[in-house]
């Protein structure tokens, strides 16, 4: 099973280059996209069936991640909300994880490590891992 992911990302540039690497670096499969936070909540809420992983962006046209966040704190345990901000300030990450993120990545130093969480939530997607 492929991990399904659904990106929250204002900036069109970014959300296309993240979705190819997703795809390519991870085995991910992109789902859908956002630029809003109410279209982002919407969809998420929704399909609440049709995701494992939503990435998601603080500054967006409308709306901020953190209402996303808060949004689809109902979600199931299986799925994963991750935090990808170019403003990953330590108050910020305190912020998104209190309010239900699961991770918190800064877009200008810390793309290694979200890749490789992305391709160990597709390990433990398809049962290829001890959780």
């Amino acid at each position: 099973m492929r991990l399904r992911i659904y990106l929250v990302e204002d900036n069109p540039v970014i959300r296309e280059n993240l979705a190819e690497s997703l795809e390519e670096l991870a085995g991910a499969r992109v789902v859908g996209g956002a630029t809003t936070e109410a279209e982002a909540s919407d969809w998420l809420t929704a399909h609440s069936a049709s995701w494992d992983l939503a990435v998601v962006d603080l500054f967006l046209l409308q709306g901020n991640g953190l209402g996303v966040i808060g949004r689809c704190r109902n979600r199931s345990l299986s799925q994963k909300m991750v935090v990808l901000t170019n403003y990953a300030t330590p108050t910020i990450r305190e912020r998104c994880l209190a309010i239900g993120a699961d991770a918190v990545f800064d877009k200008s130093n810390e793309l290694e490590e979200f890749t490789r969480y992305a391709r160990e939530e597709v390990q433990r997607a398809s049962g290829e891992t001890r959780w």
